[in-house]
């Protein structure tokens, strides 16, 4: 039998092997057969006794835990097997974590080391308590913006949305021994880096040779994030191409609006923020990438993802917020929502990636509502990008004081699209409007 996940051989008793040890307990469990060689013959062992009394003391003295050693014998040679059973709890060898993975033992250090402990006590990232933070602190806006569409989205009733801040807080368990949890100051604070950096949505528009052409960081509360993000997408960033049925203006994005927003919010709130890295959203004409920080449950691969799964959330209390938000699902179907976008406009299924702790989706545009891009000259952009948000800018230039109802006209778009065109430019700091609503104008940044 080849060396494993579970089997360990070694020809002679060594102290260090207690590390091995450490691996195994902490991970699934296993076996160490002493006096095997790597091909698993065995070769015998020397003063098998002593060893049978020396190994279980070492053990329990030195880990803290209790493991079987059992004496065998094959062709008249004499071997150990040290049988150990998985802990509950974290085990250390000289203060050090060793944790078995594959058929290597690996010494768990930082982040990975944390997000060991917390695993094996039962505590989350998301649940340790902020000191320096009250519910008054909270951002007002990420408030209304949840209990609107909690209540649109049915997912909570008015009575219950229809209370005090910090009740409603308590209500998704977002306060722990009176204080805030990391998770409730990421999801309403106005600056969620304040308990980790990297808590934010970073966006990048990418040309032909791989070159950032613009960006915007949001980093606002996670609420706010959601509420934002996809419309600047796809009034920034996204291109549709426009045909006419019997008069009727058609707008044909290459992304699924449904399947962008799902893979999006999925990121948002199954990120594991521990690690510092923002969600990255990168932009081409013929592709997106969504990636964030991931630490899949314990037997999963990318393949299950593409599966029938259950919900294992690893920020539970985020999702949950995010599901009273309807901004996700609850029982694994988001991704089947993701395909079934894909799927309705004729385009090709996502593909998902896992790169170490970075976990991707990819999604390939739909080729007929590609716009041919005209070549221009680096001085040329501003003039030949017919955009809805770059015409509104050009319209702004030569009449600051244009009403929405022209630009409308002119755009030959409704008053809505203006209106909420109009305010992305307005909070990403395109423009900005001086003095009042009747004798005021839009000044372009």
């Amino acid at each position: 039998m080849a060396e494993s996940q579970n089997i360990e051989y070694k020809e002679s008793w060594r102290d260090e092997y207690l590390k091995w040890v450490c691996g195994f307990a902490n991970a699934q469990g296993g076996t160490i057969y002493i006096g095997v060689d790597d091909n698993g013959k065995v070769i015998g062992v020397k003063d098998i006794k002593k060893l049978m009394e020396d190994i279980p003391n070492k053990i329990q003295s030195g880990l803290g835990i209790v493991a079987d050693v059992n004496k065998h014998t094959k062709g008249g040679k004499e071997y150990l097997e040290i049988k150990i059973k998985p802990s509950s709890f974290p085990v250390s060898y000289h203060g050090q974590f060793h944790y078995r993975s594959g058929s290597t033992k690996q010494q768990l250090t930082g982040i990975a080391l944390s997000e060991f402990i917390m695993r094996k006590t039962g505590a989350r990232w998301e649940d340790v308590t902020v000191d320096d933070i009250t519910v008054d602190d909270l951002d007002d806006e990420s408030f209304k913006i949840f209990r609107r569409e909690a209540l649109r989205k049915k997912r909570m009733t008015e009575a219950e949305l229809n209370i005090s801040n910090a009740e409603l807080l308590q209500k998704l368990h977002l306060i722990k021994d009176g204080k805030l949890k990391r998770s409730a100051v990421l999801l309403f604070y106005s600056d969620p880096s304040t308990v980790q950096n990297g808590s934010f949505i970073k966006i990048g528009k990418f040309d032909e040779k791989g070159r950032v052409t613009y960006h915007h960081d949001l980093e606002e509360s996670l609420i706010v994030n959601a509420s934002k993000v996809i419309d600047l997408i796809y009034l920034m960033y996204l291109k549709a191409k426009i045909s006419y049925e019997h008069d009727v203006r058609v707008e044909e994005y290459p992304f699924a609006r449904a399947a962008i927003r799902e893979a999006i919010y999925n990121a948002i709130a199954h990120n594991c923020y521990m690690y510092g890295a923002p969600i990255q959203i990168r932009i081409a004409d013929d592709s997106i990438t969504i990636s964030n920080s991931c630490i899949l449950p314990d037997g999963w691969t990318v393949e299950t993802l593409m599966e029938p799964h259950d919900s294992k959330p690893y920020n539970p209390d985020i999702a949950n917020v995010f599901y009273r938000a309807g901004f996700i699902e609850s029982w694994g179907q988001g991704i089947q929502k993701i395909c079934d976008a894909c799927e309705e406009i004729g385009a090709d299924l996502p593909v998902y990636e896992l790169r170490g702790n970075d976990l991707r989706i990819h999604f390939k545009a739909l080729q007929r509502a590609l716009i041919d891009q005209p070549k221009v000259s680096k001085n040329q952009h501003d003039t030949l990008d017919d955009t809805l948000e770059n015409k509104i800018v050009a319209l702004l230039k030569e009449n600051p004081s244009i009403t929405q109802g022209v630009l409308a006209e002119k755009t030959k778009v409704s008053v809505p699209s203006i209106k909420r065109t109009m305010k992305i430019l307005s909070d990403t700091g395109r423009i900005v409007r001086k003095g009042g609503k009747r004798f005021g104008y839009w000044e372009i940044k």
